[in-house]
């Protein structure tokens, strides 16, 4: 049986993040370095746990050898909220031509191209700050677009105190509406645009979300992660623009038929 997880967890959490408890000093998920600057954004162990489902969701752990349907081997790829950039580094270590990492947390943006020079990424590798797509170029595009959202609905009497409880517990899904509609727009013809979310999150709320702006959701892939508090499936969702069905013919006006009666 599945553990329902509560997501008033979140802000604890989020608290314990910044203050020490749980903190990790460095971190290495699927053994890609992941190591925080002091004030940086230093997830809790929970967190750490979804870095790594990232990984595997998305074949950078090495566990979808030969299959190429979700995994960056080439072209470009763009990380939205990639933290310090474990999922942007490791795209660009599985061969990702070019790589941009964005995100809303300016310290995070350092240590994200902090690494990158200390891995001899940064040619390949940007890491820029902006709100999902305003830290890049309009005319910009990507192979893959891929966001690993904050899928933990905030409680409406929540205050948040600090950048990273924002992040961490995002009020409503006005984010993932606008992910949704603009995602499909930021990639190369041919190209992916990929959603991390959970079952700690509203899925059919956000099944209706992409209804609501007219995007089409599949699960490419799931997997589920024991944690201390249960059972959590991640889910992989390619973002597609929905087919607009062509207008029904508008109804042929019928002509009344007069019949002539000949003269006797």
């Amino acid at each position: 049986m599945t553990l329902v997880w509560d997501y008033r967890h979140a802000p604890e959490q989020s608290r314990s993040a910044q203050d020490g408890a749980g903190r990790p000093d460095g971190l290495a998920p699927c053994g890609h370095e992941r190591a925080p600057r002091p004030g940086a954004i230093a997830p809790p162990r929970s967190r750490d746990r979804s870095t790594d489902a990232a990984m595997r969701l998305l074949g950078l752990d090495g566990s979808l050898a030969g299959d190429s349907l979700t995994r960056p081997r080439s072209g470009s790829f763009l990380a939205v909220g990639s933290g310090t950039g474990a999922v942007a580094l490791s795209a660009a270590l599985a061969g990702s031509e070019r790589v941009v990492a964005s995100d809303t947390d300016p310290q995070a943006v350092r240590t994200t191209a902090l690494i990158a020079a200390r891995h001899g990424l940064s040619e390949r590798v940007r890491a820029v700050e902006g709100d999902l797509f305003s830290g890049l170029g309009a005319h910009e595009r990507f192979s893959t677009v891929y966001w690993h959202s904050d899928f933990v609905p905030a409680l409406a009497e929540h205050r948040c105190a600090h950048a990273h409880t924002r992040a961490s517990a995002p009020a409503g899904y006005a984010a993932h509406l606008r992910y949704l509609t603009e995602a499909p727009g930021w990639t190369e013809p041919g190209g992916s645009a990929l959603l991390h979310f959970s079952d700690r999150g509203d899925v059919p709320g956000l099944w209706d979300l992409a209804d609501s702006c007219g995007r089409e959701l599949r699960v490419l892939r799931s997997r589920r992660i024991k944690e201390a508090d249960g059972i959590v499936e991640h889910l992989l969702f390619e973002i597609t623009v929905a087919p607009v069905a062509p207008p029904e013919p508008a109804p042929r006006a019928l002509t009344p038929r007069v019949r002539v009666r000949g003269r006797a």
